[in-house]
This record gives C-alpha cells, structure tokens and sequence, in this order.
C-alpha cells in the first residue's frame, strides 16, 4: 500500500512483538535505502517507517483476517481511481 504496509507474521514465542518490529523496520530500511539511494537524501536523519505499529492477534479467523489484506488493495486502487485529478483544462480544445 502507499501509506501503509499489512502483514500476517506467525512469530515463534520466544521472541517478543517489538524485537521482530524493530529487526523487521530496521533491516528493511537499509535494504530500502541501498535500493533508492536518493530516498537517504530526501529523509535525511529521520526515520523512514513510523515510529509505532499495530499488532493484533489472529486465532481461529485467520484466513479473514488473510482475506482482508488481500482485498486491502483492490479496495485502494478502486479509491486512487474515484480520487484522480483532472490535469488538463477540459474548456480548451
């Protein structure tokens, strides 16, 4: 997603939530910065992921839970389609 990301991780009980977040935004923002070397200059010092997250457990509807990040993105292309903006004049021929 543009703004946002959803994953569905199945953690091991010895390792804690934030340990796993913290490895997960750490490395995957180095990763990021090696592969778009210009996004280091345009976030300078700052952090390029949000400084918190939402974890939320999943039991026995799991695969509602699958079913709703996958249909996350249908739902937000079909929104970026009702919100385009018109760039040319259409008063001009």
């Amino acid at each position: 997603m543009p703004a946002h990301i959803h994953l569905l991780l199945s953690i091991p009980p010895k390792y804690s939530v934030s340990s796993i977040m913290c490895c997960l935004k750490g490395k995957s923002s180095l990763m990021i910065f090696e592969r778009y070397a210009n996004l280091k200059y345009q976030f300078g010092n700052c952090h390029f992921w949000s400084i918190g997250y939402y974890v939320s457990t999943v039991g026995l509807n799991e695969a509602a839970v699958r079913k709703y990040i996958q249909d996350q993105e249908k739902e937000d292309i079909l929104q970026d389609k009702l919100n385009v903006k018109e760039y040319h004049d259409p008063f001009k021929g």
